[in-house]
């Protein structure tokens, strides 16, 4: 990600929190993606992109005091709100890093009860409205399985166009969004449509997912805008 784009998300850094705690259903979506991790106490989950920390609390409550859970972001007014939301935990590590590189250990200053070295040690990763971001996101998706490994598990959950028969309200709704939710915001009309952008690389991602994965379950959500998609990796 860009300077520029580090900068934008970290000015609306309060605005992203209030949106991402406070969506009606939210709160549900996050249990249902913490769920599809098919975690057990004990076990180690990183999530990709973890901005303010609102699915860190849930994936806790799935490994229990045993267990970790690693947020990686990109941007530090976001990282310091995903601290605070979870300082009451010792077994919750946020950690600054992208997650297309994600750190191999935990970063400097950070102690866990077992290290990230992609030799097994992890179990789950989760990203969340994250692979639209992505330059390759397919490729992240690869990543992240090698990580996980045979049997660990990868999930998804991104917004993309609905194709229900109410579509075009709610299309048109988060078209909207989406537009005032990319850097810079000041652009009116664009060569391709943004959201035919964000659905190619939304379907990419999942579609290696699902190509990776030897058992995949898949959701809608939110007037079937959002998509879940999580995948036990051959």
């Amino acid at each position: 990600m860009t300077e520029s784009a580090r900068e934008f998300y970290g000015r609306w850094a309060r605005l992203y929190d209030l949106i991402a705690r406070r969506t009606p259903g939210i709160a549900r979506l996050r249990q249902r993606a913490a769920a599809a991790c098919r975690l057990e106490p004990g076990d180690t989950v990183v999530e990709m992109g973890c901005g303010t920390g609102a699915n860190l609390p849930f994936l806790r409550e799935q490994v229990g005091s045993e267990g970790t859970v690693i947020g990686i972001d990109f941007t530090g007014p976001i990282l310091e709100r995903a601290r605070a939301a979870t300082a009451a935990y010792d077994n919750v590590h946020v950690v600054r890093g992208d997650a297309t590189r994600p750190p191999v250990g935990l970063g400097e200053g950070v102690e866990a009860k077992r290290p990230v070295d992609g030799d097994g040690d992890v179990d789950a990763v989760l990203a969340t409205f994250v692979v639209g971001m992505l330059d390759e996101p397919a490729g992240a998706v690869d990543d992240w399985c090698d990580l996980v490994g045979p049997g660990g598990h990868v999930v998804l959950a991104n917004a993309a166009r609905s194709r229900a028969w109410y579509a075009p309200p709610v299309n048109a709704a988060f078209r909207a969004i989406v537009v005032l939710s990319t850097p810079p915001t000041t652009q009116l009309r664009y060569e391709t449509d943004p959201t035919r952008r964000l659905n190619a690389k939304i379907r990419a991602a999942h579609a290696r997912l699902r190509e990776r994965s030897a058992a995949v379950a898949d959701e809608r959500h939110v007037f079937g805008v959002v998509r879940l998609t999580g995948g036990r990796v051959a």
